[in-house]
C-alpha cells in the first residue's frame, strides 16, 4: 500500500504559486526549505512577483541560476494587482496536475508540504488546507491582540458561513488544478478576502476537503501587509458571502 501510494505520488507534478511583493530577504530560504522537503516529488515553483521595487526579481533569476528555469519559473506583473488574480496568473503558466498556495514570508513553512501530500494521497481528497485552529495546529509569533482578533474574525466567519473547515482566513493550500480552475472562476473577490471566498464557495459545490495542523509563524522580515483597511474588506466580503453563496 505504502509502495503504491508513493508511485502515485511520482505521477503527479506539483505547482507551487508563491506571490511576492517586497520579499527580497525572504524568497531565496523559501524556495530552499521547499527543495529540501520535497526531495522526491516533482515540482515547480512559479514566483509571480508584483514589480517589487526591492530586487525581489532579481534574486529570483539568480535562484534560477542554481535550480534552474524549468523549476523556478518567475512570471513577474507591473504593479499590485490583488492576491486572487497573482493566483490565476500563475495558474496560466502551472503545469502540474495539483497546485499548492503558499506565503513567501516564511510564515507558511515548507516542511507541512509532505504532509499535505500525504493527505491528499491517502483520502482522495480536492483541496487540504493547512489550519490553524485543531489539535496539532498553533500561531507563534503574535501578540494576544492579534490571535483574539484572527480568531473572533474565524469564529464569525464559522457562524454566518458554516464552511465545513476550520480555519478560512488561511492561506496555505493543496488544490487539484482542476478544482482550483473552477472555483477560482467563481470568485469576485479580491485580497485577503480571496481565501475565505474560496474555501466558501469550494465547500458549497461539495468538493472534499481535508485539513492538517499547521503553526503559523509571524513573518521575521519585512513588514506585515495587513492593516485596518484590510479588516475592513473582510467585513464587507464576509457580508458578500453570507448573501452571495
Amino acid at each position: 500500500m505504502e509502495e503504491e501510494e508513493q508511485n502515485k505520488g511520482k505521477k503527479n507534478k506539483y505547482s507551487i504559486i508563491i506571490p511576492t511583493y517586497n520579499e527580497r530577504l525572504n524568497i531565496a530560504l523559501i524556495v530552499y526549505l521547499v527543495f529540501k522537503h520535497l526531495r522526491e516529488v516533482d515540482f515547480e515553483i512559479i514566483v509571480v512577483d508584483d514589480g517589487s521595487p526591492d530586487g525581489t526579481q532579481d534574486i529570483v533569476k539568480q535562484l534560477q541560476q542554481v535550480y534552474g528555469e524549468d523549476r523556478i519559473l518567475l512570471r513577474a506583473r507591473p504593479r499590485k494587482l490583488g492576491l486572487g488574480t497573482a493566483y490565476s496568473h500563475g495558474l496560466k503558466h502551472a503545469s502540474g496536475n495539483f497546485v499548492v498556495i503558499m506565503d513567501a514570508d516564511l510564515s507558511h513553512h515548507p516542511k507541512y508540504l509532505p504532509s499535505f501530500i500525504r493527505k491528499q494521497m491517502e483520502t482522495g481528497a480536492s483541496i487540504v488546507t493547512g489550519t490553524r485552529y485543531v489539535s496539532g495546529g498553533g500561531v507563534h509569533g503574535w501578540n494576544l491582540m492579534r490571535k483574539l482578533t484572527s480568531r473572533g474574525a474565524n469564529v464569525l466567519a464559522q457562524t454566518l458561513l458554516w464552511p465545513g473547515v476550520s480555519d478560512l482566513t488561511g492561506s496555505f493550500r493543496l488544490y487539484r488544478r482542476s478544482v482550483l480552475e473552477d472555483v477560482i472562476n467563481s470568485c469576485v473577490s479580491k485580497g485577503y478576502v480571496f481565501q475565505m471566498e474560496m474555501i466558501v464557495r469550494a465547500s458549497r459545490k461539495g468538493y472534499h476537503i481535508e485539513e492538517v495542523p499547521i503553526t503559523f509563524v509571524d513573518r521575521v522580515y519585512g513588514s506585515s501587509k495587513l492593516g485596518g483597511s484590510e479588516i475592513v474588506e473582510y467585513l464587507k466580503g464576509l457580508a458578500y458571502l453570507l448573501v452571495a453563496t
